[in-house]
């Protein structure tokens, strides 16, 4: 399977995080994106995925959860975090949980921390061939202190 979407990938190679696209389109639909992005990069595995923004997740940019028994999993991604970040951070956000989801798809990794090789080389994938720099973590530092500095009383 590898082999073949890296055929396809290279058929198809553009520049996801173009800096015009920041003026032309810097707020975009997160679920075309997902659909765009899961075609183009992950042969339509996810379309039992959902994607949906979260209005209370503070601590981290994005996450994906898994239904076992369904075999449905959703990446939910923060809006507070990135509803102010450029357009670029969003889409490597969304395409590292996209990583994650697939792996899980087409081989039941549950290993929501596992960043290891078969993460890896779909991370480096998708870099080479879209321009995106997918990491490991954000960094996103400043913003999720900004979020810990209020005080509950």
């Amino acid at each position: 399977m590898y082999s073949s979407i890296s055929r396809l990938a290279h058929a198809m190679l553009y520049d996801l995080v173009d800096p015009a696209l920041e003026l032309s389109d810097p707020c975009p639909d997160i679920h075309m994106l997902f659909i765009d992005f899961n075609d183009r990069f992950f042969e339509g595995a996810l379309s039992r995925c959902e994607v949906k923004w979260s209005p209370r997740m503070y601590s981290c940019a994005g996450v994906c959860s898994y239904e076992g028994r369904s075999g449905m999993c959703s990446v939910r991604l923060s809006l507070p975090l990135l509803k102010l970040r450029p357009r670029k951070d969003l889409v490597e956000t969304l395409l590292h949980e996209m990583i994650h989801a697939f792996l899980f798809v087409t081989k039941r990794d549950r290993d929501r921390d596992g960043h290891g090789p078969d993460f890896q080389y779909h991370m480096n994938r998708i870099n080479r061939i879209a321009n995106t720099k997918i990491t490991i973590y954000h960094s996103f530092h400043d913003e999720v202190n900004l979020y810990k500095t209020h005080v509950w009383r």
